[in-house]
C-alpha cells in the first residue's frame, strides 16, 4: 500500500514508538499506559518534549504527531490528540 512503518526507532533522544512515511508525510506516534487520568504530562508532550520529529524534519513536506493513551484498568484508549507541524 506504500506505507513504510518503522517501529521503536532509536533517536539520540529516546525510542519513538512507532513512525509511519507515506508519501511526503511522516505521522510519528506515541502510546503510553497510564494508570488514571491525572491531568499531568500527555503522550503528546512527550514527543514535544522529546523533539522526535526532528529525525524526519527536510525529508518530509508534514509531520504529525500523535499521542495515544491507554487505561491499564479500562483497557482501552482514553486520551488521543494530534499535532500537524508547519511544513517541513
Amino acid at each position: 500500500m506504500g506505507f513504510d512503518v518503522t517501529a521503536e526507532q532509536m533517536t539520540n533522544k529516546g525510542c519513538i514508538d512507532m513512525a509511519v512515511r507515506f508519501g511526503g508525510r511522516v505521522f510519528i506516534l506515541e502510546f503510553r499506559v497510564v494508570e488514571k487520568d491525572d491531568g499531568g504530562q500527555t503522550t503528546l508532550d512527550q514527543i514535544r518534549g522529546m523533539r522526535y520529529w526532528e529525525r524526519y524534519w527536510g525529508y518530509a513536506d508534514t509531520i504529525f504527531l500523535i499521542g495515544v493513551e491507554f487505561s491499564s484498568a479500562e483497557r482501552n484508549i482514553i486520551g488521543f490528540e494530534w499535532e500537524r507541524l508547519h511544513d517541513a
